[in-house]
């Protein structure tokens, strides 16, 4: 039986089998209600995460995701899936942690945790210099290059999240996606596409 030398094809439902290994620098291009937006990975700065973005855009995870928890003058957070079949896969698709070897500076770009070693899919991009998340392990891996002023413009005024805040909660979100944003938080904005647009070395070029 050849079934077990037969390679998995990368599904959204399977994180396991999206497990390549990113270059070392890649741009990724965001298309988000408020505008492009290029961030550019180097994947020296924090390993494992930017393996994990890499395999989640190359694959199609952020097509119609929102920015959920959007802080203003601290960060926008987005990441989890419109499906929640989707959301349920990954919701415990954990990557270990990477050392912290950038900072936390505006435009940069990081995983959120929920303790040690515990990065899913849900990343935050910086608006000013957050580097006291830096001791807490919170490790960038890229930054925006361009459209910051799009990030700049994402809907914040839902605030943070519930039960602490007015804005959406996390557990509803996973487990039911866009027909919980759209019904009660129709202003947030989203990334309409994204998709690797540099392979490793083309953005010094």
């Amino acid at each position: 039986m050849g079934a077990a030398f037969a390679q998995t094809k990368p599904s959204l439902t399977n994180p396991a089998s999206l497990n390549a290994t990113a270059p070392a620098t890649y741009d990724v291009k965001m298309t988000t209600s408020k505008g492009d937006v290029t961030i550019h990975v180097t994947r020296a700065w924090a390993p494992l995460g930017a393996d994990r973005f890499y395999n989640l855009v190359k694959n199609g995870y952020f097509t119609d995701v929102v920015f959920f928890r959007v802080l203003a003058n601290f960060m926008a957070q987005f990441g989890v899936s419109p499906d929640p079949n989707i959301a349920r896969a990954w919701q415990n698709a954990n990557i270990k942690d990477d050392k912290v070897s950038q900072s936390n500076t505006r435009g940069r770009i990081t995983f959120a945790t929920a303790g040690p070693n515990t990065r899913t899919t849900q990343l935050f991009i910086n608006y000013r210099d957050n580097s006291g998340l830096d001791g807490q392990g919170f490790a960038p891996f890229g930054e925006v290059t361009s459209g910051m002023e799009a990030i700049d413009k994402l809907y914040s005024d839902y605030g943070e999240g519930a039960p602490s805040g007015h804005g959406p909660s996390q557990d509803r979100l996973q487990s039911e996606g866009k027909a919980y944003t759209d019904r009660f938080f129709p202003k947030l904005d989203k990334i309409i596409s994204a998709k690797i647009v540099a392979p490793a070395g083309a953005s010094a070029k």
